[in-house]
């Protein structure tokens, strides 16, 4: 008795090793290689490489800073808006809101500096998109 429950477990065994062995073979003969990729694959490779290369010119990195421009004038109605790309080039736009009258000003900006003096919120929508 104590012979045949020994070989039945050598037997056991054995089918385990065999089952192990074989799914390792099947798995390693299912999995695609790199290579084997199909031809339009690498062809949405180079396209979302072009496309990469084609946004960087756009204006993607925005940012808006509210605030009172003067004490007797509340509401956060004046506001400055940075709009620019990813080499820091675009514009800054502001827009004072007074009593009386609103004016707005827009300031070029060249590697996220600008050759006209800015305001602190102008410096601080700037810094914000850079982000």
């Amino acid at each position: 008795m104590l012979i045949l429950a020994i070989l039945a477990l050598l037997t056991a065994a054995t089918a385990l090793v065999l089952a192990v062995v074989g799914l390792r073979r099947t798995a390693s003969t299912q999995r695609p290689a790199v290579d084997a990729l199909p031809e339009d694959v690498h062809g949405l490779r180079q396209e979302v490489a072009a496309l990469k290369t084609e946004t960087g010119d756009a204006l993607r990195h925005l940012s808006v800073v509210r605030y009172d421009a003067f004490g007797d004038v509340g509401g956060h109605l004046s506001w400055s808006v940075a709009l620019l790309d990813d080499a820091g080039h675009g514009v800054v736009l502001s827009s004072i809101h007074g009593r009386s009258e609103a004016r707005t000003y827009a300031k070029s900006i060249s590697g996220w500096t600008c050759e006209q003096q800015l305001s602190p919120e102008e410096e601080e929508a700037i810094a914000h998109a850079r982000v």
